[in-house]
């Protein structure tokens, strides 16, 4: 009974990789529904709140430099970027070192409206990952910055395989 309590009576006893995999897609889902909801109620989505949270962090990127920081498209950054302009929370300034682009700012509602978001984003955290014991939260660490590094060198492994004799970039 005591093991049961310790594991959880959800838990597998003898975990494999593929359950852990479906299980960190099905909490990742279920956060970002989760976050979704609290940044909702100050008026946000989750890709409006990655917006205004890089360019709070680095003003004056452009529509590119802020796509590749979030992992998408200049396509798809393109439009949120339109409808945050007209919202007022960001502007387009024209870029110093390329007069075809523009660099992007928030506005002083842009930057409240980012302050609002983090406030969100933090009280999320604590209400949820802050539950953990310290111990539990450096374990949680450090297993996730292996699986990530395990990740890098398998996609590694797998480009020196689709490209023989092509050197690794790092």
């Amino acid at each position: 009974m005591m093991a049961a309590a310790m594991t959880g009576p959800s838990l597998p006893e003898q975990p494999d990789a593929f359950r852990v995999w479906l299980r960190f897609l099905r909490l990742d889902q279920r956060l970002r529904l989760m976050m979704g909801r609290s940044l909702r109620q100050i008026g946000l989505s989750i890709p409006q709140f990655d917006v205004l949270s890089a360019l709070d962090q680095k003003a004056g990127i452009t529509q590119g430099e802020l796509a590749q920081k979030l992992f998408v498209t200049k396509g798809n950054v393109s439009g949120l970027i339109d409808r945050l302009v007209e919202a007022h929370l960001v502007e387009r300034r024209p870029a110093s070192r390329d007069r075809r682009s523009h660099s992007l700012f928030l506005t002083l509602a842009g930057k409240k409206l980012a302050a609002a978001g983090f406030a969100v984003q933090k009280e999320f955290v604590e209400n949820s990952l802050g539950k953990l014991r310290v111990q539990e939260l450096a374990s949680l660490h450090r297993l996730l910055a292996r699986w990530r590094d395990a990740a890098q060198e398998a996609d590694e492994t797998k480009g020196r395989r689709l490209h023989p004799g092509k050197k690794s970039e790092n």
